[in-house]
């Protein structure tokens, strides 16, 4: 009986030795010369063969980031870059949608409006997403405003651009309906943690989602927003925040709330976060 092949062709049945080696030996690196150093010479020599494939820009937004180069770069010769202003109400309620937002930093509020209880909040949005996903859906206008909580950039499409575009490509009309199914869980656990948290919970979920969407620990939020987001009264809120600093979660000052220890939010937050985040990531991508 012959004995077992130990050559590592054997081990690797792919490999092939004799070619490896003779790449080794007789293959160059990549000839580039300067163009203009060899202008008419006939030497320029570039070998198509070694160029890298084109590479993704560097984008903030994480929808955005999650696309392929090729839909990418579909949508960014329709992307404008935009200032965002704080109270700016980028989308109206009731109102056609004009632009699509993707968010490059800052913060923004979808709000509905009550007539008893006057706005609330129902979703945070931020680099995570884009505003409106109505226009994702094929509605013109929604009844939710859409307003600048924390100033920012952001790259806006017009609204028949985004729809060309969604009908033009799958993978991107694909990733934004994935963006619409975890925006429903946001809202869902929003909403729970309204009906059944204390306001200190409550604060901790809200400090949590706004964190997760600004670079470092400082959320420039005053205790008026607060309260209006949160759908609490004012001293309500000022009580919850010292609750929060004394076990030194947070510490405040005029105008911004600084993240001391995020891992006790998360606890006082309980269920109401984590769901959300872990769908964002199984669906669409990394969300950090």
């Amino acid at each position: 009986m012959r004995p077992p092949d130990s050559s590592p062709e054997a081990r690797h049945p792919r490999l092939n030795l004799a070619a490896t080696v003779e790449n080794r030996v007789t293959r160059s690196p990549p000839i580039r010369l300067d163009p203009a150093s060899t202008k008419g010479t006939g030497l320029f020599v570039r070998m198509m063969d070694h160029d890298p494939p084109p590479q993704k820009p560097i984008v903030q937004n994480r929808l955005l980031r999650a696309l392929p180069f090729e839909v990418l770069s579909l949508l960014q010769p329709q992307l404008e870059e935009v200032a965002l202003a704080n109270g700016d109400r980028i989308v109206v309620a009731n109102e056609p949608i004009t632009y699509a937002y993707f968010l490059k930093d800052g913060l923004v509020s979808l709000t509905l409006n009550s007539l008893e209880h006057g706005p609330f909040e129902v979703a945070l949005v931020g680099r995570d997403g884009m505003l409106s996903t109505a226009l994702v859906l094929g509605v013109e206008h929604t009844p939710f405003d859409a307003v600048v909580r924390v100033p920012g950039v952001a790259l806006r499409i017009g609204a028949g651009a985004l729809r060309q575009a969604v009908a033009q490509s799958s993978v991107l009309r694909e990733v934004l309906m994935r963006y619409v199914q975890v925006l429903m869980v946001w809202t869902s656990h929003m909403a729970l943690a309204n009906r059944r948290q204390k306001t200190e919970a409550r604060l901790a979920l809200w400090l949590l989602l706004a964190s997760d969407r600004l670079d470092g620990d400082d959320i420039p939020i005053t205790h008026e927003i607060l309260s209006l987001l949160l759908g609490a009264h004012r001293p309500g809120v000022t009580v919850a925040l010292h609750e929060l600093e004394e076990g030194q979660m947070i510490a405040t000052r005029r105008g911004q709330i600084t993240i001391l220890d995020r891992g006790k939010l998360i606890r006082l937050a309980g269920d109401s976060y984590g769901l959300a985040e872990a769908e964002y990531e199984r669906l669409i991508g990394p969300f950090g």
